[in-house]
């Protein structure tokens, strides 16, 4: 019989012992121009779709295989509560992207096209295009349906064509579960090499090898984990069904949710249909194979990086672009506004960059672009709404008072702090979970007069301006459509 676990228990140990290890400590010092004066640093930026915390640096799942993101995590900086703009892949991407909140331009789901709503958006690899860098990519970076190629010098393999097709099996669904899509798993018959986010990795280390021109920002998508996991056998054969470790969920748990949240989670459809299928081992054992997966791809380009001439040099940015549910809240996927949703890693290393520092303060990923051009000595977007990050770079204790905003539809907001969750919806509903003993967010005490100041504080950064949603996209609409009348 599978174990079932809590969460995770970071937040606890964290900030004590080896939390606090080399504030001090930078990493190698930066490298000089002929003339004396310091050369701008490069910027290796690396996506991991659909990647939750469920990597070993923090602790999401004790079975996690994740030795390269992890080593990187102890190269720098772990910002091990760092919360998503919105919990879906395009919003998300939009606003980290354009440095410009969900709240402000309307871009609150998937099937909005961001830059219409955003015409004049500076994006940050255009930013560093703007002061001089060298900027190509390849792989995920922007959502896939809605690239962005006045940001990339070059992209492969094109503008247009962001990414490469997978082998797929035969006989789906693998899992059984009709009328799902890409919500499924299994193994599939391939090499590595075979594999698209294999292809993206070697494309990057080709490019590291060949020689860029200095200073150059490169991008690197890698799209597994994002559905459906099929990756190599050699994969799902480090979890076996019968051996993986369940997390553990509450039967009960949205019985204190409002209206609004439990139609976020859906408990009737995909937790539902995972459980009466008997899937929910096979599952978890497909994120943790893809996850795998994904992590061989990262170590690639990574030591592609520590070969080159550039490695002394180079800040690294790896993040996910938002969690993933995998029966918690009896909720699958994102696309809610609770933990497993809204946290995702994120780490930095480089010049001017603590080694091996943790940091527990809430940041957002709204603050990596600031960060970017701050570390980079670039000038200023007058539009950015994050903040750098560069006190906590230098200093992972440092003093960080805002807390974390997550957007989930319009006037739909969480807000993270070091200790408390609270969200509030559009119709005024309320929940609020005390992370210092509820990890789990199983009790919400949003009713409790006892805690009203605590709802005040948090509720003084929500979004004062919640714009109305952008325009949805035809082209899918229509698509749909089609496919209900065929």
């Amino acid at each position: 019989m599978a174990k079932r676990i809590n969460r995770r228990t970071f937040l606890q140990q964290a900030g004590t012992g080896a939390a606090a290890v080399a504030l001090g400590s930078c990493a190698a010092p930066v490298a000089r121009q002929a003339e004396g004066k310091p050369a701008r640093p490069n910027v290796l930026f690396i996506a991991v779709d659909d990647l939750n915390d469920w990597i070993g640096c923090l602790g999401g799942h004790p079975q996690t295989r994740s030795p390269n993101i992890d080593r990187l995590a102890r190269r720098g900086v772990l910002l091990a509560n760092a919360q998503c703009a919105a919990p879906a892949c395009n919003p998300s991407r939009a606003a980290l992207l354009t440095g410009i909140r969900p709240s402000r331009s309307g871009v609150y789901h998937n099937p909005q096209p961001w830059r219409p709503a955003m015409p004049d958006a500076v994006t940050l690899p255009q930013h560093f295009m703007a002061h001089g860098y060298r900027v190509e990519g390849s792989g995920k970076i922007f959502h896939g349906a809605y690239p962005d190629p006045p940001s990339w010098h070059e992209y492969w393999p094109s503008k247009t064509r962001t990414r490469l097709r997978d082998p797929t099996p035969d006989g789906r669904p693998l899992n059984g579960i009709p009328k799902t899509a890409h919500f499924d798993w299994g193994p599939v018959r391939a090499r590595d090499e075979d594999m698209g986010d294999r292809q993206v990795a070697d494309w990057a280390r080709g490019r590291l090898a060949d020689g860029l021109a200095e200073p150059f920002f490169l991008g690197v998508g890698i799209f597994r984990p994002h559905l459906p996991w099929y990756v190599p056998p050699k994969y799902f054969d480090m979890y076996p069904p019968d051996q993986v470790v369940l997390p553990k969920v509450k039967k009960t748990d949205l019985d204190d949710v409002p209206e609004i949240g439990r139609r976020m989670a859906k408990p009737e459809r995909d937790h539902k249909r995972v459980v009466e299928t008997d899937n929910w081992h096979k599952a978890v054992s497909g994120y943790l194979a893809s996850i795998a997966f994904a992590d061989v791809c990262v170590g690639r380009v990574l030591d592609a990086l520590d070969a080159s001439p550039y490695a002394e040099n180079t800040i690294i940015v790896l993040w996910g672009d938002h969690g993933w549910h995998l029966g918690e809240k009896l909720h699958w996927r994102k696309f809610a506004l609770w933990e497993e949703a809204a946290h995702a890693p994120l780490m930095m290393a480089g010049p001017g960059i603590a080694r091996g520092g943790r940091c527990t303060r809430p940041v957002s990923f709204m603050d990596i672009y600031p960060t970017l051009v701050d570390l980079c000595g670039l000038g200023p977007n007058e539009r950015l709404e994050g903040r750098s990050l560069r006190p906590l770079l230098q200093n992972p204790q440092a003093e960080w008072e805002p807390p974390a905003l997550t957007t989930h539809g319009r006037n739909n907001h969480s807000l993270r702090s070091e200790r408390w969750r609270y969200i509030r919806y559009a119709d005024g509903s309320e929940e609020l979970y005390d992370h210092a003993s509820d990890e789990m967010e199983w009790t919400n005490l949003a009713s409790d007069p006892k805690y009203d100041e605590v709802k005040r504080r948090l509720a003084r950064y929500l979004p004062e301006v919640n714009v109305p949603d952008a325009p949805r996209d035809k082209r899918r609409r229509s698509k749909k459509k089609r496919k209900k009348n065929a």
